[in-house]
């Protein structure tokens, strides 16, 4: 368990944060959660942005996990914070307050630091006590049994589970539930973007009558109903259980509650009722459902003065024998009920002050995963889920601040606020209450032993098949598995069927890019697949414009006779004698808006081009575009794609600066690269010397690498010394990346334009730092479906925010 970060505050001139230490303070308002991409949220007591301000406020911010250091306001509220909870999409955060004021945010055009009031839902005089979003009836999770499978859909199984609420037709309806003090449900269920409905609410009381509650969490069951686990805080009375359902009838919402069989603490054996249960000082502190998902365990932990226990009771069928004198023919002799089973429990000399699952389970058992629990004395510890078995510990430094001398450094009462796990429970992030922010590495969720090959490329597969974020992954990857872990997801991406391979296949190579930024030694082989899937987006926006032409035959589409005719042909002219010309033609004013992206093929060909005199024989299975032949033969059909194009719209063509007016580039270029298909390991020497010309004959422009920006995914991580010092709003300079040379010109990394040396307003990735123009240009059909296309997360796969230039 590495402390991988700490990311502190400057410190506040005059000693008047210092000060504020010695104050009784809410801590339950300092709250933090991460979401399925990755994006942490996080409420502090004290605005961050400003060395002057006091506790007179909360504040929510949100940032990428890749970049904490640069955080984004969302919210500054009057009320302290109670909830933070992000939908399954990472598109919606839900925020509650003491005062009964319930919103959700989200980000209309897809950008980390613009959010904006989704809706606003005011429960007067109530406070909000905990939350969820209505799950969506999706849940995948890994076959055990064939977890060896060479095909995903044998590993990796869709388990029935149903949605929240159902809308017509069977889909799943986006609202969320939350639960008050009072014991007071409400149900909100969000307006549909293509409808113009109004927000549906409803309010309902949790018992028969309503009760104080100090603790709850809310699980989902597997039938579309919330599992909800409520304590009023005195251990003497019951832990009680409800089963809620939600469901729209017609344009309302109807909540139905009902209860389960509740249990007591004292019902344990003696020796998990030693001495904390028993003194009258003990109150019911944290409940916890173990799973997020078709949960049937609750961890129920008790703090008294000195010390804590936890206990783990399972929800269970017992079978009870029936007297033979009740039993004929039409009973059975045995009956069976559900009751509450004790499981185990862990005892610790402090105070649990939070308690933690996984959000997403690879593998649906309750031992498959650990729960973390944080004490009074800042120890975090990893415990066995259906045992509470340790399994691994650590403790949480206090943090120096910067600019002060160790020895002038005040002793603070800093204590550990609230815990987030990430959505694959590889990282845990810690909130202090001195709004401080760190990370921790976990272990393993199915494996007890070290961080393997073959767990990584497991969870990655998960991601893939999935649709999540792999940034957690990456953080705790050691450097020296990182090729060991890309050649064997590309082995088991092999095996699968054509048409898995081709759903797949761009998040594959967003998954492998991201992984060789990791290494120092990988920069090129990162350039490489990021220069393929570009390549690889680029074409497949070329080919969805060609249309068949009635009178040709419907076996082959106009894309497959592209292929078959310009397999094996040097001469560019040759394979266009043998296309029809109806298939291939397009819109002139379509032809020009995609100019630019013509322009970057022909400037990606050339850059290959002249690499070919210095490439040598590759040993193993290290990656190089340019003995790629599926990505060569790629770039040799949109040669023949732009040679028929710049006869329809000679405006299209690419520009190029050359010594002899008369040459024609792009013949030259789609006969170079078809000798080099025929022997990419070993080019014959007419080629090499060919190539050894092209710088003399045509002006080559450098093909723009991506800006790897300053992130705590990279090289440099590996090198330091751990945990990392880092500061809110500052970035750090230990992991800037001094390989990069400074661009003189920032390049729109998605259309290929030139911006300018510092444009005022551009888009810019959290992840990889690429930009992206938020001017609009030609708005054609095919060029709209291209921006689409990178609308929500850029080529890396990361986020994007707007950056302004002063």
């Amino acid at each position: 368990m590495d402390h991988i970060f700490c990311v502190t505050r400057r410190s506040l001139r005059g000693r008047n944060f210092l000060k504020l230490q010695n104050y009784s303070r809410i801590d339950k308002s300092i709250l933090c959660t991460i979401s399925c991409t990755n994006v942490i949220a996080f409420s502090t007591q004290s605005n961050l942005e400003e060395n002057t301000s006091v506790y007179f406020s909360s504040y929510v911010y949100v940032a990428d996990l890749n970049t904490p250091w640069q955080i984004h306001k969302i919210l500054c509220n009057a009320s302290p914070v109670t909830l933070l909870e992000w939908d399954f999409t990472g598109k919606f955060l839900l925020i509650g307050d003491e005062n009964g004021i319930v919103r959700i945010y989200n980000t209309p055009e897809h950008l980390l630091n613009e959010w904006s009031l989704h809706l606003e839902v005011s429960l007067d005089g109530e406070h909000i006590l905990v939350g969820a979003f209505f799950h969506p009836g999706k849940k995948i999770c890994l076959n055990t049994e064939k977890k060896d499978s060479p095909c995903y859909f044998d590993k990796f199984s869709h388990f029935k589970f149903t949605p929240s609420v159902k809308q017509f037709g069977g889909r799943p309806s986006n609202g969320a539930i939350v639960l008050t003090a009072t014991g007071m449900l409400a149900a909100i269920l969000l307006p549909q973007n293509s409808s113009q409905t109004p927000m549906v609410m409803a309010t309902e009381s949790l018992g028969p009558t309503r009760q104080f509650i100090k603790t709850a969490d809310i699980s989902y069951g597997k039938n579309g109903h919330f599992l909800v686990a409520v304590s009023t805080g005195d251990p003497s009375l019951p832990i009680r259980g409800y089963q809620v359902s939600v469901k729209k009838v017609e344009e309302k919402c109807v909540i139905t509650s009902q209860c389960l069989l509740n249990f007591f603490l004292f019902q344990a054996p003696k020796e998990a009722l030693k001495q904390v249960v028993k003194d009258k000082n003990c109150t019911i502190s944290h409940i916890k459902w173990l799973m997020r998902e078709d949960a049937d365990s609750l961890v129920v932990a008790t703090n008294n003065d000195s010390q804590s226990c936890l206990q783990v009771w399972e929800f269970q069928t017992k079978a009870f024998p029936v007297h033979k004198a009740f039993v004929n023919s039409d009973t059975s002799q045995v009956f069976t009920t559900m009751h509450w089973q004790y499981q185990g429990h862990f005892q610790y000399s402090n105070k649990v002050t939070a308690i933690e699952v996984c959000k997403q389970n690879l593998v649906h058992n309750a031992s498959s995963a650990f729960v973390v629990v944080t004490f009074a004395d800042n120890t975090v510890h990893c415990l066995y889920r259906d045992t509470l078995k340790p399994i691994a510990s650590t403790s949480l430094a206090t943090p120096k601040y910067h600019e002060e001398p160790l020895s002038k450094s005040p002793k603070l009462c800093t204590k550990i606020a609230s815990i987030a796990l990430s959505w694959l429970g590889n990282v845990l992030l810690i909130m202090d209450t001195d709004d401080n922010l760190h990370l921790f590495k976990l272990p393993p969720q199915i494996e007890s032993a070290a961080l393997s090959v073959p767990y990584c490329t497991t969870v990655l597969e998960y991601c893939l098949i999935g649709g999540f974020d792999w940034l957690d992954v990456m953080l705790v990857l050691r450097p020296n598995m990182i090729e060991a872990v890309c050649d064997r997801l590309t082995e088991s991406f092999n095996r699968q069927p054509g048409f898995v391979q081709q759903f797949f296949y761009v998040q594959l190579l967003c998954m492998k890019t991201s992984l060789y930024r990791l290494s120092a030694n990988g920069q090129s082989k990162a350039n490489d697949l990021s220069s393929y899937l570009m390549l690889h987006s680029i074409s497949r926006a070329f080919k969805s414009l060609l249309r068949p032409s009635e009178m040709s035959s419907h076996d082959k589409s106009p894309a497959d006779s592209l292929s078959t005719e310009a397999e094996g042909q040097t001469d560019v002219d040759k394979v266009l004698m043998h296309l029809e010309a109806k298939e291939f033609t397009v819109e002139p004013s379509t032809l020009q808006s995609l100019q630019q992206l013509i322009q970057w093929v022909a400037d990606l060909a050339l850059n290959l081009l002249v690499k070919v005199p210095d490439s040598r024989p590759t040993i193993g299975k290290s990656y190089e575009l340019i003995k790629d032949v599926k990505a060569l033969n790629m770039l040799r059909e949109m040669l023949v794609l732009i040679r028929i194009w710049g006869l329809l719209r000679p405006a299209c063509l690419p520009v190029f600066i050359r010594s002899d007016a008369n040459m024609d580039i792009l013949a030259l270029l789609f006969r170079l690269l078809s000798r080099l298909v025929q022997n990419v390991n070993e080019p014959d020497e007419a080629l090499i010397d060919d190539c050894c010309l092209l710088p003399s004959q045509v002006q080559i422009q450098p093909m723009q690498s991506s800006n790897m920006r300053t992130a705590l995914a990279s090289p440099q991580l590996a090198q330091l010394i751990l945990p990392i010092q880092l500061e809110y709003n500052t970035e750090p300079e230990c992991l800037t990346n001094s390989s990069d040379p400074s661009t003189i010109q920032t390049v729109d990394s998605i259309r290929h334009l030139y911006l300018g040396k510092l444009p005022r307003v551009v888009k810019q990735c959290v992840r990889c730092g690429i930009s992206a123009s938020t001017t609009p240009i030609t708005r054609t059909a095919a060029i709209r479906a291209w921006d689409q296309r990178w609308l929500r997360f850029c080529q890396c796969g990361g986020g994007w925010k707007i950056q302004i230039y002063s």
